[in-house]
Order: structure tokens, then C-alpha cells, then sequence
């Protein structure tokens, strides 16, 4: 079993009004890492303030640098057939299908969430985020908030799961199917508060 371990850095938090400004991929053979990419993206959507002093990544930084499409068959290479890996998974996850999906590839892998499978292998932490785990795991992240340094500490905390647990709780994660999610009128929800005031 093979993992393609991601982080992505966007403009906003849906792909349907976001871009990527930047991704790191760290393929991981289940022992150890075998290969790394990582690519500014010009993501064609001003990034906020905000996120500019977050991650450091601004407007001049994206100008010049290829837009998703350019980069979408490499990027479909090295996540074709891998497990999909990321600290909360669905975010990452929902962006790079969309939009390889708008640059023609139709793709889709089994998901890992490390949030998840920390939880099982190092139970009794106070934070499962990805700062305050590597803390107490005593990883490095040479880089926060950015793409490449995510992926390698997210690639640090798999390595350490695996050699503490083996692929069992992998293979259990991977095997459980997520609920769907029932849309039901809002009325019908429990304790609705529809007539109270926002």
C-alpha cells in the first residue's frame, strides 16, 4: 500500500469560490518516504490578508506561477492508485478532486484523515490539531502553513503511527464507510431555532 501525503495552502475554505496557492505531495511506501512535489499554484483568486500573513503566500508570490490545470497530470500521477493522506482530510481533499475534475481527470482514492488515525494511536492528547500534536509527538515543522512543511510533519506523524501500530488501524479506518449526511428541512431538526433571532 502506497500514500500520497497532502497539504494545501487556498484562498478561501470551498473549491467552488477558492483556489490553491500552493501544494506539497510526500509519497510514502508505508516504511518511509520515496519522492516529494511541491508547486506554487496561481490559484486566479485575490488571497485575503489574512491568509497572506498566515502562510506568507501573496499575490506576487502566484503570479508567475502555473495555474492548476498545467500542473493537473502531475498531480493525478502522483495520487493515482495511493491513499490519499491529510491532516483533516476533507478539506484537502474535496479541493484537489474539484479541480482535477475541472481540468478532465476523473479521479477519486481512499481517504486517511491523521487527525483520525492519531486519535486511535496516541490516544490521551489534549489537541489533535496539527501544531499541537507534532509538539507532543516531538516533530519539527520547518515551515507551518505552508504546504511543504505540512506534508512533511503530516508524513512524520503516518511514519510514527505505523511503526507504534502496524497497518491495522489503517486498514480499519480505510474500511470504515463514512454516514451520509441525511439533508432534512431545517424544522425537523432537533431544538430548531429558526424563529430566534441570529
Amino acid at each position: 500500500m502506497e500514500f500520497a501525503v497532502v497539504d494545501i495552502e487556498t484562498t478561501g475554505s470551498t473549491p467552488q469560490s477558492a483556489g490553491i496557492t500552493e501544494i506539497a505531495i510526500v509519497i510514502h511506501n508505508g516504511v518511509e518516504v520515496t519522492g516529494k512535489y511541491v508547486t506554487l499554484i496561481n490559484p486566479r483568486h485575490k488571497i485575503p490578508p489574512f491568509i497572506v500573513n498566515m502562510t506568507g503566500i501573496s499575490d506576487e508570490m502566484v503570479a508567475a506561477a502555473p495555474l492548476f490545470e498545467e500542473v493537473a497530470p502531475q498531480i493525478y500521477n502522483l495520487l493515482n492508485g495511493r491513499v490519499f493522506v491529510a491532516h483533516n482530510v476533507s478539506f484537502d481533499y474535496s479541493f484537489v478532486h474539484y479541480l482535477l475534475g475541472r481540468s478532465g481527470f476523473q479521479w477519486s482514492a481512499p481517504k486517511l484523515c491523521t487527525i483520525k488515525l492519531s486519535r486511535r494511536v496516541f490516544p490521551g492528547l489534549e489537541k489533535y490539531g496539527l501544531g499541537s500534536l507534532t509538539r507532543d509527538l516531538g516533530i519539527r515543522i520547518e515551515g507551518r502553513h505552508r504546504a511543504w512543511g505540512d506534508a512533511a510533519a503530516t508524513a512524520q506523524v503516518l511514519t510514527m503511527a505505523i511503526e507504534k501500530e502496524g497497518m491495522k488501524p489503517i486498514h480499519n479506518l480505510l474500511a470504515k464507510k463514512e454516514p451520509r449526511k441525511k439533508i432534512v428541512p431545517r424544522t425537523e431538526m432537533p431544538n430548531d431555532r429558526s424563529d430566534a433571532e441570529d
